[in-house]
């Protein structure tokens, strides 16, 4: 989706980077409006001697410069003019004959013009350019380059061309002329893969000089064009950020913030830091820019209230704004940090009502509407009829064309629907598709999630303390929530009930792999950082997260908890449930099912317990910052507290 640059409730200017440093304007058009106008009747007599122009290269300059210092109105009428197209003729006709400097100008001066993108002038001057280019100094290179995004023309072989120029004079890039080409290579979406270490190197050489402005923008360029960036430099990048915050324009923190959420680097300085100047600042911020405020919290599973609070008084005023994209990914973010703020119904109900606006849209992008029905069912809001869209067979089609893996999207939404709404009429996805996504997390679940140590630990144990393999069972009771439970069965006496007679697959797994529980390995358990995600939840987790989702909202939809002996298709097929039987789901957790550094469920993980408990489960949690630490005691000890787990509940 192409971005534009937003106009509406903004006060930011994305080249105030520009204004920083006077050597600058010898790098970028200056797009403003001139100082000195041209007279209309000036203007007018130029055109009228274009016919008997011999096609000077010095005059044919001459008049672009001072057409392009005619009044607004007078050049918006220019490129209709017959007498306007015949001097672009002339030009294109004479185009090798023009100095460097002249054709610049001419370049220059097609901007306050307004010459179409497509216009043959602009491609016989992007042709010459790409042929003179290797002639042609760095600032001039661009200065041009500045010209063509400020005309909005995709230019990519002057752009591979000026990549590999610099690349051969790297050392003589000066500090402007650096940040300038971080831009450009932003606003073209190319990342050259040979320029990334040097550009890591330069950021550091340059740190403390960059203007607060500079690092937003080569913050935004690094984002835009999908470059990389080392831990280490996004750290110092954010060093100086958060002792600088106050004084930084909201568009260039953003910029810093969009460049954090991708490389997932958890700065918890920046971050309480954001948490003191951002809200604020919210009242008074762009769209897109509240949007990835909140996103960034959420990519980061960063909960602060100040935030989020401010975030969701300030939209509803200005929800008419909202792309499908940025509706999703408040939805999204609201619900992955499991909040509801103040204003819940204003603020969900605003939303719901911008994408049923917003329909449309989703057929060419159904991700967004994927993103925000999760981000509303993890907070049991159910909007029935976007449901009913977005089940259809020929939306389900449609997600099947996407560049995003949908599935388990799908997946999750619909068995929610099943659990959480039993009067839902609408559309639901086909029992033979709902199979295939289970067999896909299955397959996925047996050789990455079962085998984690602290879950084949837990499961270990159990067996030994409850008489046997038979006695538990590590699986995925709701295989759409993208997680495993360790299933324990009492009786109403407390005694065991033996259920599992099929070989289990952690055990398998376990004979296979001979997990030890080392030293190095208790210790990353227990100290892994909130954004140090292994394959498991890159796998697991972000397989909704990886696309920074939204979410949307509707009216809360919750069915009562299924009686005994009911039957539920979430449900495993082995065994039978017994009317006098305790079913526990044990949970054996980890740091990236939280808040960053705090005890506070994600909205994927409440979801997952809520539904639990409306089958008939009763959930036991096992944390990790109670079970990781234990790994490294006693096998009694462990055995201890996890008897207490098991028989306290239900006793």
């Amino acid at each position: 989706e192409k971005e534009k640059w937003e106009v509406h409730n903004s006060k930011e200017d994305p080249r105030m980077f520009q204004k920083g440093r006077p050597e600058y304007r010898s790098l970028s058009c200056d797009s403003a409006e001139p100082a000195q106008t041209l007279p209309a009747e000036e203007g007018e007599s130029i055109l009228q001697s274009v016919a008997g122009c011999e096609g000077s290269p010095g005059i044919l300059t001459d008049y672009f410069h001072k057409l392009s210092r005619l009044p607004a109105e007078r050049r918006a009428a220019l490129v209709s003019d017959p007498r306007f197209s015949a001097l672009c003729h002339h030009a294109v006709t004479a185009i090798r004959l023009f100095s460097t400097p002249d054709l610049i100008q001419i370049l220059k001066a097609c901007v306050p013009l307004a010459v179409p993108a497509s216009h043959p002038l602009l491609d016989a001057c992007e042709a010459e350019f790409c042929r003179r280019a290797w002639d042609m100094g760095l600032e001039q290179l661009l200065l041009v380059a500045d010209c063509w995004r400020c005309l909005e023309r995709s230019v990519p072989s002057y752009l591979g061309i000026l990549f590999s120029y610099a690349n051969l004079h790297w050392k003589d890039l000066t500090l402007p002329q650096f940040v300038q080409l971080l831009y450009i290579i932003g606003e073209g979406r190319r990342s050259p893969a040979d320029l990334a270490q040097k550009v890591e190197s330069t950021i550091l050489k340059h740190l403390d000089a960059f203007t607060l402005e500079e690092l937003g923008a080569i913050c935004l360029g690094l984002f835009k064009s999908l470059s990389g960036l080392s831990d280490h430099v996004m750290r110092r990048i954010a060093d100086r950020v958060s002792l600088q915050m106050e004084d930084m324009s909201t568009y260039a923190l953003v910029n810093v913030l969009k460049m954090l959420r991708y490389t997932r680097v958890d700065h918890v300085p920046l971050m309480r830091e954001l948490g003191k100047v951002i809200p604020a600042r919210i009242p008074t911020t762009n769209i897109q820019g509240i949007m990835h405020i909140a996103l960034t919290c959420s990519s980061l599973h960063f909960f602060n209230e100040d935030i989020l609070a401010a975030v969701a008084t300030s939209l509803p005023s200005k929800v008419s704004y909202c792309r499908s994209k940025d509706a999703a990914k408040f939805l999204w973010s609201f619900g992955c940090l499991d909040y509801e703020p103040p204003n819940a119904e204003e603020f969900y109900s605003s939303l719901i009502k911008q994408l049923h606006m917003k329909l449309r849209e989703f057929s060419k992008f159904p991700e967004h509407l994927l993103t925000a029905l999760l981000g509303l069912a993890f907070v049991k809001r159910f909007p029935e009829e976007l449901i009913d869209f977005a089940l259809r067979e020929e939306f389900v089609q449609k997600t099947r064309g996407s560049k995003y893996e949908l599935n388990k999207d799908l997946f999750t939404l619909g068995k929610s629907v099943e659990i959480e709404c039993p009067t839902y009429q609408g559309s639901r996805l086909p029992p033979q598709l709902c199979q295939e996504f289970t067999e896909v997390v299955l397959s996925f679940a047996e050789r990455e999630i079962y085998v984690r140590p602290e879950i084949v630990e837990a499961t270990s144990l159990l067996e030994s303390m409850l008489g046997g393999p038979e006695y538990v069972k590590n699986h995925m009771i709701l295989p759409h929530t993208r997680s495993s439970d360790l299933e324990v069965r009492l009786a109403t006496d407390g005694c065991p009930i033996p259920f599992n007679f099929k070989d289990p697959v952690a055990a398998k797994k376990l004979k296979d792999m001979g997990v030890n529980l080392t030293d190095d390995l208790i210790s990353q358990l227990v100290k892994g950082r909130a954004h140090s995600q292994s394959p498991v939840e890159v796998g697991n987790e972000a397989g909704i997260a990886r696309q920074e989702r939204g979410d949307a909202a509707g009216t809360p939809c919750l069915g009562g908890a299924l009686t005994a002996g009911a039957k539920s298709q979430a449900e495993p097929k082995a065994g039978c449930w017994q009317p006098q039987e305790v079913r526990l789901a044990l949970q054996v957790s980890n740091r990236n099912h939280f808040c960053y550094s705090s005890k506070r469920l994600l909205g994927l993980h409440c979801l997952k317990r809520r539904q639990l408990r409306l089958l008939g489960y009763v959930v036991v949690e096992i944390p990790f910052w109670e079970w990781f630490p234990l790994l490294k005691r006693t096998r009694s000890e462990k055995l201890s507290y996890l008897h207490y787990k098991v028989f306290c509940p239900a006793l």
